[in-house]
């Protein structure tokens, strides 16, 4: 995958961090992305030799913008790992509408709006690949995430309908739908469950049947197959790393 162009956003923390060095191990030049640069991201793009692109997917104009500037710099993405993503927890009745449509906003029409930026230039390579991250809460469901899981149960959809869309022009899209990760969002869930994050996590993995929760780079590797050429017969799939947790249920 030597020089392959690769745009991950969602980058300065958490799976995406995790997914950037990853791709940058095996050969991709990485663009970076994250809401802002509050330092993080051209740290990390200083390490792997790429580039930041920092900017809100919530914001049509930014995306455009970010797309425009990686194609400036070294052509058309060729991958797009579309990990960016914004979460809060309370029960549904005291979700507001402005908090439903933030989820929707980012997660959702966020990543419609990447992709519609992306496609034109893999139309003209020949080839793409489109990695998705959805959540295993968009399979399954989970109380007081009511909005985030619906948000993410849109990503499969929308998965799905590309894989089917896109795939006859050589652009592979593919999804996973992880489980419980130990990144900082889980202090999120710690918050709402009114315990500590160590507890969170020994709770978390005593629902997980493997009994452990999965770590950034777990998820990571499953990114890399999608994004390289072992995976040419995946299109449309949804791939689940949960430790069993949802298993064959999308």
């Amino acid at each position: 995958m030597t020089g392959q162009v690769a745009l991950v956003t969602g980058a300065a923390q958490g799976l995406g961090l995790a997914t950037a060095r990853r791709l940058a191990r095996e050969g991709y030049r990485v663009a970076v992305n994250d809401r802002i640069d509050d330092g993080r991201l051209s740290v990390l793009a200083t390490e792997l030799g790429g580039i930041a692109v920092p900017g809100d997917i919530s914001d049509p104009a930014a995306t455009s913008a970010m797309v425009a500037q990686v194609a400036a710099h070294w052509g058309p993405v060729e991958v797009l790992v579309a990990n960016a993503a914004y979460m809060t927890m309370s029960p549904f009745l005291e979700t507001d509408s402005a908090e439903w449509w933030r989820h929707i906003d980012v997660n959702l029409s966020g990543h419609f709006r990447l992709i519609q930026a992306v496609v034109p230039g893999m139309r003209e390579l020949g080839h793409g690949r489109i990695v998705i991250i959805a959540s295993g809460w968009g399979v399954i469901g989970q109380a007081n995430a009511t909005a985030y899981s619906a948000s993410k149960a849109g990503l499969v959809a929308l998965t799905k309908g590309l894989g089917r869309e896109l795939g006859p022009q050589g652009i592979l899209t593919n999804a996973i739908a992880p489980g419980f990760i130990d990144t900082e969002q889980l202090q999120v869930d710690a918050d709402d469950a009114g315990i500590s994050l160590a507890e969170m996590r020994r709770v978390y993995a005593e629902q997980t049947p493997i009994g452990q929760i999965a770590s950034p780079d777990d998820i990571a590797g499953a990114v890399a197959f999608l994004a390289g050429p072992l995976s040419g017969g995946m299109v449309g799939q949804i791939l689940q790393p949960t430790g069993g947790i949802t298993r064959t249920r999308a």
